[in-house]
């Protein structure tokens, strides 16, 4: 009897959550959709998550199956009541995430996990509080924290210059994720840092593999060096390097015989 009682004791004990997916998906209008995805661990009779804003709507708290679960509002926050659930799903509408200035809208949230945001169809970031996870077309997994992004929309009669705010958008974002590395540090950041930052832009093979290589060169060699090193013609490295300057990704510097080129992103 002992026994059971302290088992049952030690179960109380144990964390409600043994994993956990968030995602926040954002509309056109400013609504965001919260959407919790929760595995509870063996012993948790309860699960707690919270609700993020003011005001919200919907909310649907159900199981794998998609049937019904018991669930309390209380203190800004769900309390669920998993039962024999293998997987949580709570979900709802909250019209409080996001503002709008201009036409720039911010989504502004604090987590204390990682999370996913969903941006509406042809959004263009021009602003990150912190260093992106993962970054997939509209799709942006974020680390946990107050963390804040800048986005707008085009609007339907600019969509055929479509390419003038997507160059601008490169060249923020390149910008803003140089920053963003090297905020608090005070040293260079390492390879494999550098790496990743490249894999959320938007680059061809051939300009990732030229910028890596400046970053194992120190950060500044000869145009000349660059294309023997990833074997590309003369002409095409010329045309290569004018794309990574127009994305503020590296500057271009003149030489009695041949140009040197210098990283931006990431010094």
């Amino acid at each position: 009897m002992k026994k059971l009682l302290a088992l049952f004791v030690f179960s109380l004990l144990l964390p409600p959550v043994s994993a956990q997916l968030i995602t926040l998906t954002v509309y056109p209008d400013g609504y965001v959709k919260v959407e919790y995805e929760i595995t509870p661990s063996n012993y948790s009779t309860q699960v707690i998550v919270p609700i993020l804003g003011e005001h919200y709507e919907d909310l649907v708290v159900e199981d794998e199956n998609g049937n019904p679960l018991q669930f309390i509002v209380s203190n800004s926050s769900i309390l669920i009541y998993p039962g024999n659930a293998k997987l949580v799903v709570a979900s709802y509408y909250t019209p409080d995430l996001t503002s709008k200035k201009g036409v720039v809208w911010t989504l502004n949230v604090s987590l204390s996990s990682p999370f996913t945001v969903v941006l509406p169809k042809d959004s263009i970031i021009v602003d990150l509080s912190d260093i992106p996870l993962k970054i997939a077309e509209n799709t942006i997994e974020m680390p946990p924290g107050n963390q804040s992004i800048s986005y707008t929309l085009p609007h339907e009669e600019a969509k055929e210059n479509r390419w003038v705010y997507l160059l601008l958008a490169s060249v923020i974002l390149a910008i803003v994720l140089g920053a963003h590395f090297m905020k608090g540090r005070g040293k260079s950041i390492t390879r494999e840092e550098f790496e990743k930052m490249l894999n959320g832009l938007d680059l061809t093979d051939e300009e990732k593999k030229a910028l890596v290589y400046i970053f194992n060169r120190g950060g500044r060699c000869s145009q000349a060096e660059v294309r023997e090193a990833i074997g590309i013609p003369k002409t095409t490295a010329w045309r290569m390097f004018k794309r990574l300057e127009r994305k503020g990704l590296v500057r271009i510097l003149k030489g009695k015989k041949e140009n040197w080129v210098e990283l931006k992103l990431g010094r």
